[in-house]
């Protein structure tokens, strides 16, 4: 699993059939202060999240094992909304406080 911050929304008018339907989010991959990497990635939402949210997502053959991606063409999935995350016992997110 990797965590990223949810960007925004992706939207395409013709995609596969298979996803149809499906909510497309742009991604910013986090580092474990919470900071950008640079890094970004566009995947289904399985979960709801929305804009400004901390996630977890899963790329490769794992993002094909939700109930909604279960043998789609999709290659990352947001599986988890994250409410907070400490290191060495110190808060470094907590959803509410930002």
């Amino acid at each position: 699993m990797l965590l990223a911050k949810v960007l925004g929304r992706v939207v395409a008018s013709r995609k596969e059939e298979a996803i149809e339907g499906m909510k497309l989010l742009m991604l910013g991959q986090a580092g474990p202060d919470g900071q950008l990497t640079g890094g970004s990635v566009v995947a289904v939402d399985a979960v709801g999240a929305g804009e400004g949210e901390y996630v977890l997502y899963a790329s490769g053959s794992s993002a094909r094992q939700t109930t909604l991606t279960n043998n789609k063409p999709v290659d990352a999935v947001v599986m988890a909304i994250v409410d907070s995350w400490d290191i060495d016992g110190e808060d470094k997110y907590r959803k509410g406080d930002e």
